[in-house]
Parts: structure tokens; sequence; C-alpha cells
């Protein structure tokens, strides 16, 4: 067994040694006892770990539509968890909208598709602390690497910077080239196609969709010297009142910073 797996047994037995003790200095009441167990509990007893996932946000989590498979960012990240729980791990597939009542439903113990850290979702479950941050980069045609190097290059007169009408990529083109000249389509144009096909020289999006286009398009790539604005924290998602599941998920995030997996894992999916 991992030492990750010796730490998640032994925080359980303390769980159970701390509910034992409440229950006692409370005359046994029965809300002491009547506490469901800890996911960290029924993942190590059953020996597998359910991890809800959409499948549908490249590269943090992509599904193979004929395959059933999952690969990218989380995925990744889910099977080392599982590994150093000394767990299998089962893919559940889950979509945005039924993310937060899956969690609830315990359709899955923990939720690893990407998530932004979200006040509104932090009212009925949990977040543990961030293991990585998204945020906003600009894009290019590989061909203009001369004329943009950083932010500041493309807030001149002359340059036409494009984003989706209606996105928050929209007031932040809005905030960081009030020189240039904003070009603002709607949807389902994108920000991207418009620099692709030359009506365009700069968009903006998520360093994490820039991966994707980079991917996609050879001919796009990000400038700015690495400096990524606007950013955000994601978390990842369980039961609320979990403290013991909680604790222990902060405490891997907190070990795999520690030991470069996030970074390495950004580096191997294009996100660094």
């Amino acid at each position: 067994m991992t030492i990750l797996g010796k730490i998640s047994r032994r925080l359980f037995s303390l769980a159970g040694v701390a509910l034992v003790g409440a229950a006692i200095s409370t005359g046994g009441h029965e809300t002491a006892m009547a506490q469901s167990p800890s996911h960290l509990q029924t993942v190590l007893e059953n020996g597998v770990l359910r991890v809800g996932t959409t499948g549908d946000f490249v590269p943090m989590t992509v599904r193979d539509i004929a395959s059933g498979s999952y690969k990218g960012f989380e995925i990744d990240a889910a099977k080392q968890l599982a590994a150093d729980l000394g767990v299998e791990v089962e893919f559940v597939p889950t979509d945005w909208k039924t993310l937060v009542s899956g969690v609830l439903a315990d359709k899955f113990d923990i939720a690893m598709t990407g998530s932004s850290i979200n006040p509104g979702r932090a009212k009925t479950v949990g977040f543990t602390q961030p293991y990585f941050f998204v945020g906003t980069v600009p894009m290019m045609l590989e061909k203009n690497a001369d004329r943009f190097k950083t932010w500041d290059d493309a807030n001149k007169s002359g340059v036409t910077v494009a984003v989706t009408l209606g996105t928050v990529f929209e007031e932040q083109a809005q905030a960081a080239f009030p020189d240039a000249t904003i070009v603002k389509v709607e949807a389902p144009a994108t920000g991207y196609q418009e620099v692709l096909s030359g009506r365009a020289d700069v968009t903006i999006t998520s360093n994490v969709d820039a991966a994707s286009l980079m991917e996609r398009y050879a001919n796009m790539k990000t400038f700015g010297e690495g400096e990524v604005r606007n950013q955000r924290p994601l978390g990842y998602i369980t039961t609320q009142s979990d403290f013991v599941f909680l604790n222990y998920l902060n405490t891997w995030v907190d070990m795999k910073k520690a030991d470069g997996f996030f970074k390495r894992n950004a580096q191997k999916w294009g996100l660094e």
C-alpha cells in the first residue's frame, strides 16, 4: 500500500475515535452516532474510487465515444489519487448541469472534471483547496510571432482583437486592449475562427481552451510571455459535510503540489 493509502486509513481510524468520543461526551446522543460513514471509509472498504467526470472539457477530461474510455489532465489526476489510496478507479459519466446533484445523490465520491471554485456551488457541496488555476491568454497566428510577444503588443491602433459577444472575454478584451479595435462576433462564431480566417489579428481565451486549439491548429499560438490574466482556481468537489474525506483530499493536493505532480501533468497536456 502507498504512503498516502496508509495515511488515509489512519485518518479514518482517528475520525472513528473522535466520533465515539463525541458520542460518549454527549451521553450517546443519536445525532453523534447517526453520522454517515465518510467516503474515505467506503472507498477503502469497497476498493473503488468513483469519479464523476464530464468527458467534454479538452484537455482536462475527454471521453472517446466509441470505446467509452477517458483521457486528460483530470483523468491522470484521478488515476493517481486512486493509486495513492490503494484502490481502483471507476469513471462515472456526468454532465455540468447534474454535477452537483450527482455528488449529493452519492452517484460518485468525487467530481474531477475541471470545475472552477464557485461560491454558489459551495453552498451545497464541498470544494478542495485549489490544485490548478485557469485564466486568460492571448492567441495569434504563428506567422505573427515577431509582431506579438507581450499583451501590450496587441494594445495598439491597427490591431484587431476578436471575441465572442456575451462572453467574459468581451469585457476582458475591452479592459486589456483599449487602443485596439475590438470585434465582437455572435455565437456560434468564435474569436479564434476570426484569427484563423485573417479577419482579426488576436483573440483571447482560457489557457485550457488554448491548449486544445493549438493541438487542433498547428498555426495558432499563444503569446504574452507566459502571463495568464483573470485567473480563477479549480477545485475537486465532494460532499460538503464529509470533513474526513475533504481533509484527506486536501492533504493529497498539498503533497501532489509539493512533489510537482500537477505541474508535470499540466506540461504533459500543454497547459504550461
